[in-house]
């Protein structure tokens, strides 16, 4: 409209909008915010070459030059069963860093061991502190009857194995904190052995490493 001047007056002038700033609302893309955060969060590749001796029970450290660091821990094959948790039996336990509301994949780099008696050499159970279900609920927490299962092939050998969920659920992790959590790795059968950890929000949230040793640069 005009003015009394003849100037060109804003229409929300008589409105008594002049100078006032407007929201302007601007659609987020949740699937882009999402990505965003999974990307930031930087790739968690442990070494247990790189772990002290007291995170073993009842573990002890094999020689391997394919093993970053010639390491690899393991426990001897007489043939004999383990159980799950919440039992103990041999076990590893050491810390990383973490970032809350990222869910991660879970590998275990695993050398099958040959088999013996009932013991088939290709098994772990992985369990973690202040993990949560999708619903904010504790679940997989050290000691108790929740975990998650590593099972390799029959073939002896080394092998990139993923964390699975029982029943078919979910296999991923969240956390319901950033920051140190514990991870603890118990064995399933008797003979088998591992060399790497790998907490993974990104690179390899839907397929395992290709390559026999993650750089920690990753």
């Amino acid at each position: 409209m005009m003015g009394s001047a003849g100037e060109l007056v804003a229409p929300f002038a008589s409105l008594g909008l002049v100078g006032a700033t407007l929201a302007v609302a601007v659609p987020v893309d949740t699937n882009s915010s999402e990505a965003a955060l999974h990307q930031a969060a930087p790739e968690v590749v442990v070494y247990v070459s790189e772990l002290p001796r007291r995170a073993l029970s009842e573990l002890t450290f094999w020689d391997d030059p394919a093993s970053p660091g010639g390491k690899l821990v393991g426990y001897p094959n007489s043939g004999d069963e383990l159980d799950p948790p919440p039992e103990n039996d041999p076990n590893l336990t050491f810390t990383v860093q973490v970032r809350a509301g990222i869910p991660y994949r879970c590998w275990v780099h695993m050398r099958v061991g040959p088999p013996m008696g009932i013991s088939t050499a290709n098994l772990v159970w992985v369990q973690f502190s202040d993990a949560v279900d999708a619903a904010g609920r504790e679940t997989l927490a050290p000691r108790s009857a929740s975990y998650l299962t590593a099972k390799g092939p029959t073939r002896e050998g080394w092998s990139w194995v993923g964390c699975d969920a029982q029943g078919g659920s979910d296999s991923r992790v969240r956390f319901g904190k950033s920051g140190e959590v514990t991870v603890r790795i118990q064995l399933g059968m008797e003979g088998v052995g591992f060399d790497q950890v790998v907490l993974s929000p990104a690179r390899y949230l839907d397929a395992p490493p290709s390559a026999a040793i993650v750089p920690k640069s990753e």
